[in-house]
């Protein structure tokens, strides 16, 4: 699967309010070489909730002051060290209410949305 942040932050460019907005921000989470303890990883694969996802959107979409909120995933397919994982857009008023969402969002995803295997490399002998 091939990400495009520009497509993503066109499409939140594009939403009918936009002229609300004061700020976007873009996360885009890519493979690690180490897991979070310390392993090497090769890669991962990433399964996603589909409706968990649309709740999780739709919640944030309300947020005071958020004008849009795109996401993409890959999910379902062998990722390597390097490739994206998960492009996030906010656009919204002030800073504040941008970075607050943005934070809130992807914590949402990370932990009742996405779940994922890692694929360490196996220790020499």
């Amino acid at each position: 699967m091939v990400m495009n942040a520009i497509d993503l932050m066109n499409r939140v460019k594009n939403h009918p309010d936009f002229n609300r907005a004061g700020m976007v921000l873009c996360h885009n989470g890519v493979v690690r070489a180490t897991s979070r303890d310390g392993r090497e990883v090769s890669g991962l694969r990433v399964k996603v909730d589909d409706e968990r996802l649309r709740a999780v959107l739709i919640k944030a979409r309300q947020r005071p002051g958020i004008v849009d909120v795109q996401v993409e995933i890959a999910a379902d397919c062998d990722l390597v060290v390097g490739d994206d994982v998960m492009l996030l857009v906010v656009a919204g008023d002030v800073r504040e209410n941008v970075i607050a969402s943005l934070e809130e969002t992807l914590n949402a995803i990370k932990t009742t949305v996405t779940s994922k295997t890692e694929f360490f490399i196996a220790p020499g002998p």
